[in-house]
């Protein structure tokens, strides 16, 4: 496998990943940032993704819409690049 299949491989896995949350509000919040920037994500970006993934379901949910402020050990610039997909999404 080459480092572009790899690469493509991690974005399909984290594009499923993203829109199979649990809720349908997460798939989503979640999964549209990931559908609608999938091909610009680099190595690094599914890295930070794939662990955001693994938060549990309430506590990312209650992040991303400001229920509950983001701990210092979370992801906090990519929590704000999801909720302003999501926030850019409503404005159109």
């Amino acid at each position: 496998m080459t480092d572009s299949e790899d690469l493509q491989t991690r974005r399909k896995r984290v594009l499923y990943r993203a829109n199979h949350r649990g809720t349908q509000e997460m798939d989503i919040l979640i999964g549209g940032f990931v559908a609608d920037h999938l091909d610009t994500f680099d190595s690094a970006m599914l890295d930070r993704l794939e662990v955001l993934l693994e938060q549990e379901e309430t506590d990312l949910q209650a992040w991303l819409v400001g229920q509950r402020d983001i701990p210092e050990n979370a992801d906090r610039d990519l929590i704000g690049m999801i909720r302003n997909h999501k926030l850019s999404q409503s404005r159109s």
